[in-house]
């Protein structure tokens, strides 16, 4: 069916120029789901692509606020509702100046599909703003997240529209969104938010659970193999929540994570890094990563760098958008990589899935390999629902017999639509296939 696809995509690229992010991932996902249209001619009859890339609501608004110094800051808020056929909108809320509509607009399109895949009966959505927290004060960033909810609320809701966390927006800043949203609207909607402190109504692992997941997913992908991570060098980009705990699920597994990077470069510590010592250096100091280098006499800081030619077995990549390119990729391959668990959305560019997919290299796609932080949110939302908590350990569990769920999903709409391995076509094959089937039942809305 590649005249469907092709046509589109032309549609797509027409409709939305200069969004090199968004045409980006409708690509991949348009390219890996033709064989799902070949074999499902009533989706094409029935228009679930050409619906399914226009988001069902795009909302850009102005974010005033005003800086310690008593200035005057004008930001962009952005909120990209692209599908609600499966449940309420679902997706994060990312603050970090390269934050423009066309990354919201991939994330958000992304979403759709990792949701479906969770099984969890959620929609596709993200936002946020184009703010830098780095560096501004509890006080600015108050008044910032009160701002933002205040044009916000009148789109949010547990049963239609449920942010959570991403880049640049943690515990903090989810407190005080929540705090103005309870305010605004004199509604204590606990499921409206995700990623709550645990002590009002956020759920243990949720925090942990995209870094969590994603060692979870590259463990189920080992064990294809009859692998395991025991004994396994890891490499892994980023040093926010996801990054963390990803090194942190990793040593629990028996493997050595040797690297944590930011946008300044990143470090490499052949005794393991070290978790507390990251988490004091970015979590509670907000410094660079080159002060844990200062502090930690086994690691070295590699400036203006990213820690893709460090000889390792697993990498997941959990910083950002294209971190891996073609480069990256033969320098991984080369060192002898065996298994990539993206922890991030699309960290790798489609040159580098191609080279290591054509390497043999077992590759989980950010839409599966990071599914576990909101499917955790999902959980977080039935536990406010009924007014319940979960322990840490059934948390856990719960999240990773979902994490299994989602890879073994899409390792079987592999095989079944003739590209067994290949996660990328599977995913985006399992999760197309629960949107769609649920568009045909709901009508051309």
């Amino acid at each position: 069916m590649p005249s469907v696809v092709d046509d589109v995509f032309t549609t797509v690229l027409t409709r939305n120029p200069n969004e090199p992010e968004f045409q980006q991932a409708v690509h991949e996902v348009l390219v890996s789901i033709a064989p799902v249209l070949e074999a499902h001619p009533e989706f094409v009859d029935g228009g679930i692509v050409e619906r399914l890339v226009e988001p069902e609501r795009q909302i850009l608004f102005r974010v005033p606020w005003v800086d310690d110094a008593g200035r005057l800051q004008v930001n962009r808020g952005f909120r990209v509702q692209f599908s609600s056929v499966l449940g309420p909108y679902k997706g994060g809320l990312r603050f970090h100046p390269s934050v423009n509509l066309s990354i919201i607009k991939f994330l958000g399109f992304e979403q759709i599909f990792k949701n479906a895949l969770t099984g969890q009966g959620i929609g596709g959505a993200k936002g946020g703003s184009d703010f830098d927290p780095h560096g501004r004060s509890d006080a600015e960033i108050m008044r910032f997240c009160q701002s933002f909810m205040n044009e916000l609320y009148r789109h949010l809701g547990e049963h239609t529209d449920v942010p959570a966390g991403d880049i640049g927006v943690g515990a903090r800043e989810i407190g005080y969104l929540f705090g103005q949203y309870r305010k605004i609207t004199n509604r204590h909607e606990s499921g409206m938010f995700t990623g709550k402190g645990v002590q009002w109504g956020g759920a243990e692992v949720r925090t942990e659970a995209t870094g969590y997941g994603a060692v979870f997913f590259a463990e189920e992908m080992l064990a294809v193999r009859g692998e395991s991570l025991e004994g396994k060098r890891v490499s892994v980009s980023g040093s926010g929540n996801v990054a963390i705990y990803a090194i942190s699920k990793a040593w629990q597994l028996g493997a050595l994570p040797v690297t944590a990077s930011d946008s300044s470069g990143y470090v490499v510590d052949d005794k393991g890094i070290d978790v507390d010592l990251l988490r004091q250096v970015k979590e509670i100091d907000r410094a660079r990563i080159s002060e844990y280098a200062a502090r930690r006499p086994s690691a070295r800081f590699i400036e203006g760098a990213r820690p893709w030619d460090v000889p390792v077995d697993i990498a997941i990549p959990s910083a950002t958008q294209n971190d891996v390119d073609l480069d990256d990729a033969r320098a991984l391959i080369g060192n002898g990589v065996s298994a990539v668990a993206e922890g991030a959305n699309m960290p790798s560019t489609p040159e580098a899935v191609a080279a290591f997919q054509e390497a043999g290299v077992l590759f989980g796609p950010g839409k599966a390999a990071n599914a576990g932080g909101v499917a955790t949110s999902a959980l977080e939302m039935s536990q406010n629902a009924a007014r319940q908590r979960w322990s840490f350990d059934d948390s856990e569990a719960k999240l990773r017999a979902i994490m299994k769920n989602v890879h073994d999903s899409a390792f079987d709409a592999a095989a079944r639509y003739g590209h067994a391995g290949d996660y990328v076509v599977g995913a985006n094959s399992a999760g197309f296939e629960r949107v769609a089937h649920a568009m045909l039942a709901q009508g051309v809305i």
